[in-house]
């Protein structure tokens, strides 16, 4: 029980802090953290439907394949950080109208805690969501780091996304997408620490 609780509180953390991530820094620019999200912008930017709202219903048919690839178990800790995050971005949008600062300054800040937030999720046995889902069902079955695996995916994804919104937003993500898998490797690894950081950034 004390176990069960702890799990669920560490996933609880790690949805907020992705919620945070993409609602303070990454979505008042309309940039996307990744395919769902890439949606739920689109859904936003042209119909006003909520952010929270949008990312709920697009992770819908995935959470089905969850069940089908990941288990029971898995699906539902990955239901309870979807819905933790969405609440998280929709209470953020309620008092945050405009960036804290210019794009990239934001794009880094949101990329590694969007990163972060994802690789304690993915380490509990959880997925963020959306894409997410595909990527842990690829990286058990093809035996590749999870983060990789999303890299990819959502990399074809804001190529889709870009005909929407706009070809600037395909590089937002793109570089969101590069930092933020880095950083969900290093955690879901267990090799968050200045060295491993600064090697994976080849800095």
């Amino acid at each position: 029980m004390g176990q069960s609780v702890k799990q669920f509180g560490q996933l609880a953390l790690g949805a907020i802090i992705q919620g945070l991530g993409m609602g303070i820094f990454l979505f008042p620019h309309h940039i996307p953290s990744g395919g769902a999200a890439g949606i739920a912008v689109i859904n936003e930017y042209f119909w006003s439907i909520p952010l929270g709202w949008s990312l709920w219903l697009v992770n819908v048919p995935l959470l089905f394949a969850a069940v089908r690839f990941l288990g029971a178990a898995s699906a539902g800790k990955t239901i309870f950080a979807v819905t933790i995050t969405s609440l998280t971005v929709d209470m953020i949008g309620l008092w945050m109208k405009q960036p804290i600062s210019v794009p990239w300054v934001d794009l880094l800040f949101g990329a590694c805690l969007f990163g972060i937030g994802v690789g304690i999720l993915f380490r509990n046995g959880a997925s963020s969501g959306g894409m997410a889902i595909l990527a842990h069902i690829l990286s058990k079955a093809l035996d590749q780091p999870p983060g990789k695996v999303m890299f990819w995916i959502n990399g074809i994804l804001f190529f889709i996304t870009a005909f929407f919104v706009g070809w600037w937003i395909f590089l937002f993500a793109f570089c969101t997408q590069w930092i933020g898998t880095k950083m969900l490797d290093l955690v879901y690894n267990g090799n968050l620490n200045i060295v491993k950081l600064r090697k994976a950034f080849h800095m």
